[in-house]
């Protein structure tokens, strides 16, 4: 069956690496009140490795994410040397504007920051701390989610300072706000899985009231947990029907129909080391029945020698938007080259 073309999957936005520029990943949308929208993402300078010297930078789209602007704004500097990095841009129901980003001040030491804006993201806040006490936080990039309740949820894994890198497991919890971001505490833990690698979570809220957490392990699927109270306390984790190498899922919920969209990598790869980590194909697939279930799995892209993750997922009436990682080569490069794709709801059906 022939798509039109401006249902199918596009790539709207090409961010290859460039000299000076070595990295570009990790990002965030947001819609203006003006029409626009703001897509933030990390611009890195000192190198493609997760810990390199990089930045906040911006683009705008003036036609729903058909075109972008050509030139990078700055959003927010990084300290000299330091490296700030995976961006999640939430509005709340006050309509202030707030960015979450992660500030790299050691490698046993990452907080999570929060900065408001009050004037459609022309001029943010000074930082606000998040993380409540010091140690690895990993909020992964477009996780941070506002409950219908009002609460602020920020899925993490946390590694204490002692740990630092050297477990490939972390506590998974969440970090909450019933205060707009005044302050924040740290909910309790899910139970660990022995030998399972739990990592870079997020969460998306159920018709019901429940919390979904989802988390990537080594095993061969994403593990998943509940929440009964808001994310105060979680089931424990355990395997889900969501096949997936070591790699990041994404959950958001379509405003359009209701639906829940999953972007993910469709296969069970077993992990045998960073050289040899498929993270390909590129799927979307919807829930209709709250996660249980999974249905018009759809391919977005199948080059296996890419590495497709680190998604932001945004809608724009109809269409969607997917802002990814897509880099190929060895180690931190298939991390360094970042795309945006569009595509319109219709396509799931074909």
């Amino acid at each position: 069956m022939t798509v039109a073309r401006d249902i199918a999957p596009e790539v709207v936005l090409h961010l290859p690496p460039r000299p000076g520029n070595p990295r570009n990943s990790e990002g965030s949308f947001i819609a203006l009140r003006d029409g626009r929208i703001l897509y933030v993402y990390s611009h890195f300078t000192g190198g493609a490795h997760d810990d390199a010297e990089a930045f906040l930078a911006g683009r705008f789209s003036e036609d729903g994410g058909r075109t972008w602007s050509t030139e990078d704004v700055t959003v927010v500097r990084n300290p000299p040397g330091r490296n700030i990095m995976s961006v999640s841009l939430l509005r709340l129901h006050d309509g202030r504007i707030v960015l979450f980003y992660i500030l790299k001040e050691s490698r046993s030491n990452w907080r999570i920051l929060m900065r408001v804006s009050t004037d459609e993201a022309r001029t943010w806040s000074e930082p606000r701390q998040c993380t409540p006490t010091p140690g690895l936080y990993v909020l992964n990039n477009d996780r941070a989610v506002q409950l219908r309740s009002g609460r602020l949820v920020l899925p993490i894994a946390y590694r204490t300072p002692e740990q630092g890198r050297s477990t490939p497991e972390a506590l998974i919890a969440c970090l909450l706000s019933d205060d707009g971001g005044a302050t924040w505490r740290r909910s309790r833990e899910g139970r660990r899985v022995a030998g399972v690698w739990t990592q870079e979570p997020g969460v998306v809220e159920l018709k019901d009231g429940r919390l979904l957490l989802f988390c990537r392990t080594q095993v061969g699927c994403q593990y998943i947990s509940h929440s009964t109270d808001g994310g105060e306390t979680w089931e424990e984790l355990r395997p889900s029907n969501i096949v997936s190498p070591l790699s990041p899922a994404s959950l958001k919920r379509i405003p359009h129909t209701g639906d829940i969209l999953l972007v993910w990598n469709n296969n069970a790869a077993p992990w045998s080391g960073w050289e040899t980590l498929r993270r390909s194909p590129l799927n979307v697939a919807i829930s209709r029945d709250e996660g249980q279930t999974w249905e018009n799995i759809r391919t977005i892209a199948d080059d296996p020698t890419r590495w497709y993750c680190y998604t932001a997922i945004a809608f724009v009436g109809a269409y969607v938007l997917l802002a990814h990682s897509a880099g190929s080569g060895k180690g931190a490069e298939r991390l360094a080259f970042h795309q945006i794709t569009r595509f319109h709801l219709d396509w799931l059906q074909q």
